[in-house]
């Protein structure tokens, strides 16, 4: 095994596109999900995300991370003035069609109807799901954080309802995402399935006796 050495001053020298992707996959696999909301005109919207993280469970968090609103974020944008979204899981059959939801289409277009996925709601929830999405959640906009650093923002929403696969669901209440195919990508473009090693016992730190 021969591992590279890079430093700052190794960053700077790089092309920008090998700069990105070598950022962008440096960190490993992540979730492939589609955002879905809709726009106080009432415009279904879909986005491709890969930063979806879980922030709390006894108050249910999700976070997603947008990029500097610097050009139209338009998921962003419809969360902000609805207050609601969907995150969905993709499966490898539509995989095709989810990636393509990264074009950057006008504000008055649906991406579902452009890429071919159905919408789907639920009671009164205003946020449209993906029908065919296995593993997916209804969220409410709780608060948001700007990362100074470089203008991005760090989004927090509370899951109000969700729909999972009963394929996915484990009498111990995990939800294994390989069972139903769910899609894990690494940088902007390149897809993997997933497969379980093994599951082990959590551990519980004991602080020493006195």
């Amino acid at each position: 095994m021969i591992l590279r050495f890079f430093d700052s001053k190794s960053f700077q020298k790089w092309d920008r596109f090998y700069r990105s992707n070598f950022f962008n996959s440096i960190g490993g696999y992540k979730s492939m999900n589609l955002i879905g909301t809709k726009s106080k005109e009432g415009i279904a919207n879909l986005g491709v995300f890969f930063s979806v993280v879980h922030v709390g469970s006894t108050t249910p968090l999700m976070g997603v991370v947008f990029r500097a609103p610097d050009v139209p974020r338009h998921t962003l944008q419809n969360i902000y003035d609805t207050g609601y979204f969907t995150i969905n899981s993709v499966q490898e059959w539509v995989l095709e069609k989810a990636h393509s939801a990264s074009i950057k289409y006008d504000a008055d277009i649906s991406e579902f109807y452009k890429i071919g996925l159905r919408e789907s709601y639920h009671g009164n929830f205003i946020a449209p799901y993906v029908e065919s999405s296995r593993i997916k959640m209804g969220l409410k906009f709780v608060e948001k954080h700007d990362v100074a650093a470089n203008g991005t923002v760090f989004l927090v929403g509370e899951v109000q309802e969700c729909w999972v696969d009963g394929d996915a669901l484990e009498p111990d209440g995990f939800v294994e995402h390989s069972n139903v195919n769910n899609v894990l990508v690494n940088g902007l473009d390149t897809y993997y399935s997933a497969k379980r090693i093994k599951k082990l016992p959590v551990l519980e730190s004991k602080l020493p006796s006195k």
